[in-house]
């Protein structure tokens, strides 16, 4: 299958049932713009079928990490759906993202799965920005970047009953990289497991940034497995090293809840909490954490720089105490 866009606005709720598994072209050259299977503006719309959406991504990655190819397109891209489900669907192999949610609303995800190898670039799973009340629950996450990432103006996003890994965790951001990005508000992740994954729950800002305001962020119950950096707050996030880290990043980051997380860690950092010196991190509570680290190094430590949290329960390491100074988070971008 090549390129296809459906767009309303319809007259009535419609359903396209996938049952097949459908190709897209494997030449990366293939698609001239960044989207395979676009749906746009309908509501009332019913995505299911259990089949398969395979990207044949693998000569797309080998040309973007040459450097050959730029806008290589997604799986799968959903704007301005409204009262909307996308069930019993696979996505495999993206070239580039599996899935782009941008300005849709109650729009839900369920029994969704994304699989792509760990070294498949930018292979985001799901990621959503400009959206209200978007709903991921019992789905799989395997790809090679953030199982699900979460862009500007994104409003009461719920994700439940997800597995990741492998993968680069759930991500808030990167944020401030823009001028005039709206509010992250409202983010809820409970009850998800992370295995073998670069990073667990994250929260992700550039240094020298745009101002921006990320609040009401809740990481809850979680349980995480050979995660490399399980807990992270990060607001000198520079991947590429070519970031001015003297700068503070001006990205506002309240009323975070990190509740009930427990497994074990690949590293020694299994708390990572580095705010902004120009906007310190406010009204942030740790509460339960219990995370092994089993390394010749020694046990699991923290670092903090910037904040102050509020405690509840045991926090095993300890976190943001005068013990717990670990260095920065491994490098994954």
């Amino acid at each position: 299958m090549n390129q296809v866009k459906l767009e309303g606005p319809c007259k009535g709720p419609i359903e396209l049932q996938i049952q097949a598994i459908l190709k897209a072209p494997s030449d990366p050259n293939a698609i001239k713009v960044g989207e395979w299977l676009t749906v746009n503006k309908l509501d009332f719309f019913t995505m299911s079928g259990g089949g398969t959406l395979d990207g044949q991504g693998k000569a797309a990655w080998e040309c973007k990490q040459s450097k050959k190819c730029t806008k290589l397109p997604n799986n799968l891209s959903f704007n301005s759906l409204t009262n909307s489900i996308i069930k019993d669907i696979t996505t495999l192999d993206s070239k580039s993202f599996h899935v782009n949610v941008n300005q849709c609303k109650n729009l839900t995800f369920i029994n969704f799965n994304v699989s792509a190898p760990a070294n498949s670039p930018n292979t985001d799973g799901i990621h959503v920005a400009r959206a209200s009340s978007v709903n991921i629950t019992e789905s799989a996450f395997s790809t090679g970047d953030d199982c699900i990432s979460i862009g500007d103006e994104t409003e009461q996003l719920y994700i439940t009953k997800v597995t990741c890994g492998p993968g680069h965790g759930i991500s808030v951001g990167s944020l401030g990289g823009n001028a005039d990005e709206k509010p992250v508000v409202g983010v809820f992740v409970k009850n998800c497991t992370f295995t073998s994954t670069d990073n667990g729950v994250r929260i992700k800002t550039w240094p020298a940034s745009h101002p921006g305001v990320v609040s009401d962020i809740h990481f809850e119950d979680i349980i995480v497995q050979n995660v490399s950096n399980p807990i992270v707050i990060d607001q000198v996030y520079c991947p590429s090293g070519k970031c001015n880290k003297d700068l503070p990043s001006q990205v506002k980051i309240s009323k975070v809840s990190i509740q009930n997380i427990k497994g074990t860690s690949r590293t020694q950092n299994a708390v990572t909490l580095l705010c902004s010196k120009g906007s310190p991190c406010e009204g942030v509570e740790v509460g339960d954490i219990d995370i092994s680290y089993s390394g010749k190094e020694g046990p699991a430590k923290s670092s903090c720089e910037n904040i102050k949290p509020n405690f509840k329960g045991k926090q095993i390491p300890a976190v943001c105490s005068a013990a717990a100074d670990a260095p920065a988070p491994a490098a994954a971008s």
